[in-house]
């Protein structure tokens, strides 16, 4: 990140509940991924894959050594030929049972087949988790946790997914494991007065 950037950001996080509750939602999915066991599933909506999050969270996860936050990327197509890790499609949901957690990054619509789909996982006893970004009250009833992302230009859902990966990444107390998340807090926290 650029230096204008950060401190456009740094202006535009101060004083605002942002810092708090991404790492908040991401304390809830760290939580979620190590006492379940199972894997993390990352799915985005038909028109958006959550690419960047999924670095992130592989990143986050060797950093951290919490290797749980490891996603594996869940595709509404897949194109014939991807490679194997990018090959996981929707029928994974239904395998995703009470050890698996599942995160959905919606910045739009999620349409009702979709939206069925998730229910299905619930009920299959996995936990839901949701970046939501789309405003569907159904998605909000449906998950354990959802982070609601409003339309803001100074903090679009990039800026929000990072937040999420380093809050997902902070160890409980201080250490070496949470230098990024520390880092993101400085780097969110309002300009010092000469």
């Amino acid at each position: 990140m650029d230096a204008l950037r950060v401190a456009l950001l740094r202006e535009a996080l101060a004083g605002t509940e942002w810092p708090r509750a991404t790492r908040a939602f991401g304390g809830a999915l760290r939580r979620a991924v190590r006492r379940r066991g199972g894997g993390l599933l990352l799915v985005g909506t038909d028109a958006y894959e959550p690419w960047h999050l999924a670095a992130h969270l592989d990143e986050e996860a060797a950093w951290s050594g919490v290797p749980e936050l490891a996603p594996t990327l869940v595709r509404h197509r897949v194109p014939p030929g991807a490679r194997p890790h990018l090959s996981v499609g929707l029928g994974r949901l239904a395998a995703a049972g009470r050890k698996d957690t599942l995160l959905v990054v919606a910045p739009g619509p999620l349409g009702d087949t979709f939206l069925e789909r998730l229910a299905d996982v619930r009920r299959d006893g996995a936990t839901l988790l949701a970046v939501d970004a789309s405003g569907t009250p159904d998605l909000h009833g449906l998950a354990h946790d959802a982070l609601p992302v409003p339309e803001d230009p100074l903090v679009p859902l990039d800026t929000v997914q990072h937040l999420v990966a380093a809050g997902a990444a902070a160890a409980r107390r201080p250490g070496p494991r949470a230098r990024r998340a520390r880092l993101a807090d400085r780097l969110m926290a309002p300009p010092r007065r000469w």
